[in-house]
């Protein structure tokens, strides 16, 4: 049982030896409780931001990039990784916004809106970055379909044997596994991190409406 639910029991009590909570009081503990939940989203949005960058910056120069580079794709790579610099900023600016709109809420029923709308863009950030994966996923493959010779060889001598519909279907299988695994890793952290931080954020929004009544 969390300090809040003590104090409302405290609250309740009509023997109590010390002052009683008021509404306002409740009132301002969930909105201290629910703008510190917002700030880490916040917080771990830009930790999480600078990991990729980080990742990103140490991958650069390995063998993998520089297929990227034979194949003159790497355009497209630069592309999809501003692209994907650039979903995160745009939810890191939202969650800063849901931040400071939290931080100077007076109205407890405003504030429950604005807890239903940050629980929205962190869903919305986890399913557009899993999407974004995906779609690379697939782009990345199509490049090396298209451009890289070996690959290109390995089509044709399927094609050649009449063996090109099973080495699609056994990629697509294994390409699908694999992203199955990345997204369900993904999943799991998101969970772990944003998740908890969901669910304080909901109690919060419960607790509201039990005062809104």
């Amino acid at each position: 049982m969390d300090e809040l639910e003590l104090l409302k029991k405290d609250w309740q009590k009509d023997d109590a030896n010390y002052p009683k909570l008021t509404f306002d009081e409740i009132y301002k503990m969930l909105l201290k409780k629910s703008s510190s939940i917002v700030k880490w989203i916040f917080i771990i949005s830009i930790l999480e931001f600078i990991f990729w960058a980080l990742i990103s910056y140490m991958l650069k120069d390995a063998d993998y990039n520089k297929k990227f580079q034979e194949y003159q794709a790497d355009n497209i790579m630069f592309s999809i990784m501003v692209f994907g610099y650039l979903i995160i900023i745009y939810f890191l600016v939202r969650f800063f916004m849901n931040y400071r709109t939290i931080s100077v809420t007076d109205n407890a029923k405003i504030l429950m809106e604005n807890i239903l709308k940050t629980r929205r863009t962190v869903k919305q950030y986890v399913a557009v970055n899993l999407g974004f994966i995906i779609i690379s996923a697939f782009v990345v493959l199509s490049i090396q379909f298209n451009r890289d010779q070996q690959m290109v060889s390995i089509i044709d001598n399927a094609a050649a044997n009449g063996e090109l519909l099973k080495f699609y279907s056994i990629t697509i299988i294994v390409t699908l596994v694999v992203l199955g695994v990345t997204v369900g890793v993904l999943l799991l952290f998101y969970y772990l991190i944003y998740g908890i931080l969901l669910k304080r954020l909901n109690n919060n929004y419960k607790e509201l409406k039990k005062l809104e009544v």
